[in-house]
């Protein structure tokens, strides 16, 4: 394959990501100069938490998770980020940037890695450019406030039920939890004991069936009213911390 039919691909794969769409020819062919494809096997880390940050990062398949460990050991996951979405891309803004948070492919995953400086001075010469960049950060924002809510002011049963009406398609009753259960529970902050209780309450009332990763929304009202009594907003964390918000994504 040749030079130029290798570059013409990056260029394609870097339009996936809304951040890079929206570029001029010359401002994408700059940032793929520096770019670099990253191919991750599942369980495979990306960075460690600490580590400096010089780049960041567009998922085009597979997932990658965010997480942090606390001293004792225990996981938080933050995000797990599903393809055609960046992350890390703000931390080019401080003066001496480390990753806050440990990555790691959940699934074989491919990833377009970008130059933070690079695009920083990119930045310096377009006002356009970085309207796209407060926007993504302004999401974030957003973001990180309905999370306080979420975890403030909502029972651990209205997350869980509010993450599964998110995740069933308007045209069908069944979906596919396409990450482990002990991450969607992490992410929603409940134990995976708690989160396995949850579910089984929300069998036993005749809402869901769980046939291992398969749920199947057996009465959508019903499902909807569990996660309303939460008064939950109709765009949660996972629709905006990342950019662009995709319309459904595993977590």
């Amino acid at each position: 394959m040749t030079e130029a039919v290798v570059g013409e691909a990056l260029l394609e794969d870097l339009r996936r990501g809304m951040l890079f769409a929206r570029l001029s020819a010359e401002q994408l062919l700059q940032v793929a100069r520096r770019a670099r494809r990253i191919r991750l096997e599942d369980g495979r880390s990306l960075f460690e938490q600490g580590d400096v940050a010089e780049r960041f990062y567009l998922v085009l398949q597979g997932y990658i998770k965010l997480f942090r460990l606390s001293p004792d050991g225990n996981e938080k996951v933050i995000e797990v980020v599903s393809p055609g979405s960046t992350f890390a891309e703000a931390l080019m803004f401080l003066d001496r940037p480390r990753y806050p948070v440990s990555a790691v492919a959940l699934s074989d995953a491919e990833l377009i890695s970008v130059d933070a400086r690079d695009f920083s001075g990119m930045l310096r010469q377009s006002v356009d450019t970085c309207f796209l960049l407060l926007g993504d950060m302004s999401q974030r924002l957003r973001g990180l406030i309905r999370e306080i809510d979420s975890l403030s002011l909502q029972s651990a049963t209205c997350r869980v039920a509010g993450y599964l009406i998110k995740r069933v398609p308007s045209d069908a009753a069944s979906f596919e939890l396409e990450v482990p259960k002990g991450v969607v529970a992490s992410r929603l902050s409940v134990k995976p004991e708690t989160f396995s209780r949850i579910l089984k309450n929300l069998s036993s009332e005749g809402l869901v069936a769980i046939k291992g990763s398969r749920v199947e929304v057996l009465d959508r009202a019903g499902l909807e009213h569990a996660a309303d009594v939460c008064a939950m907003g109709t765009d949660a964390l996972e629709d905006t911390f990342l950019y662009p918000s995709p319309p459904k994504r595993p977590l």
